[in-house]
C-alpha cells in the first residue's frame, strides 16, 4: 500500500452556535485524487480552511507525509506542502501568467530580501531558474502560449489552469482543489479532467471538493461525503452511490427531516 501523505482524525471546528465540523477525519495515500463532497453548507470549505491554516480547528490531528503537521500561516501551509486553490479564482489580475506562477514559486527559493535589492548574481540566476519552472509549468497546463498576457485577459477555464500551475509550482506533497469545474463549460470540464489525471498520473496527490458529482465519481479514487459537518460516508466512488445516507442527503429526504 502507497504511503500516507495525509492523514487527519478528529477535526472539529464550531462558529457560534454552528457546529460547522465535528469529528472529521480523512487518510489520502500517494498519488490518489480524493473527493470530499456534501450538499451546500455541509462543511467542504470550513475543511479546506482549516487545513490550510485560514481557521483554528477546535480540536483535531494531522499528519503529513507522516509527520505532525500544524496548519498555522497560509504561507507555512505552502512551505509545509500543501498547494490550493481556492472557489472564487485568487489570481493577481494584472500581473503575466508567468508571474502569477513565478509568485507561487518563491515559496520555494533561497536568496531573501537583501539579494532581490541589490539583485545579487545568486538572486538573478535564481530568478531565472524560477521563470523557467514558470513556463515549464505552464506548457504543462496548456497555456504556455499566453505566458506573458496578463492573467484578467484570460478566459475563465484558462484562469482556473493558470490556478493550478500556480499551486503546482510550490512543489507540494498534496494539491487541494477547491471546486476547479465550477462555472466552466463542457469543454473546459473534459480538459480539466484530463489535466488532473495527468497529474496523478505523474505520482502527485490530490484533494478535490467538487459539486460536479460525475466528476468526482469518475475521477477520484476514495470518497468522503460530508453533511452538517459530519462523516456519513467514505469508501470509493462505487461504494458511496450506493450507501442509502448519501443518497438520502443528496435527495434532501434527510435534510427536511431536520
Amino acid at each position: 500500500m502507497s504511503e500516507s501523505i495525509l492523514k487527519v482524525s478528529g477535526v472539529s471546528k464550531r462558529f457560534g452556535g454552528l457546529q460547522a465540523l465535528s469529528d472529521v477525519g480523512i487518510e489520502i495515500r500517494r498519488g490518489q485524487v480524493y473527493g470530499l463532497i456534501g450538499p451546500n453548507g455541509a462543511g467542504k470549505t470550513t475543511f479546506f480552511n482549516v487545513l490550510t491554516g485560514l481557521y483554528t480547528p477546535d480540536s483535531g490531528r494531522f499528519e503529513l507525509g507522516g509527520a505532525p503537521y500544524k496548519p498555522t500561516a497560509v504561507h507555512e501551509v505552502a512551505k509545509a506542502g500543501i498547494a490550493r486553490t481556492f472557489q472564487n479564482i485568487r489570481l493577481f489580475p494584472d500581473m503575466t501568467a508567468a508571474e502569477n506562477v513565478m509568485v507561487g514559486r518563491h515559496v520555494r527559493t533561497s536568496s531573501g530580501l537583501i539579494g532581490a535589492v541589490f539583485r545579487t548574481r545568486r538572486f538573478r540566476d535564481e530568478e531565472a531558474q524560477i521563470r523557467e519552472r514558470a513556463m515549464q509549468l505552464l506548457d504543462y497546463v496548456g497555456i504556455a502560449r499566453y505566458a506573458d498576457y496578463r492573467a484578467r485577459t484570460l478566459s475563465y477555464g484558462d484562469q482556473r489552469r493558470l490556478e493550478i500551475a500556480r499551486a503546482l509550482a510550490t512543489d507540494p506533497k498534496l494539491i487541494a482543489l477547491d471546486e476547479p469545474a465550477a462555472g466552466m463549460n463542457a469543454t473546459e470540464k473534459v480538459v480539466l479532467r484530463e489535466l488532473i489525471d495527468r497529474i496523478r498520473n505523474d505520482g502527485r496527490t490530490i484533494l478535490l471538493i467538487e459539486h460536479d458529482v460525475k466528476l468526482v465519481m469518475g475521477l477520484c479514487d476514495r470518497v468522503t461525503v460530508l453533511d452538517y459537518g459530519k462523516q456519513i460516508a467514505e469508501g470509493t466512488p462505487a461504494d458511496v452511490q450506493r450507501n442509502e445516507k448519501v443518497i438520502e442527503a443528496y435527495l434532501g429526504a434527510g435534510h427536511a427531516a431536520h
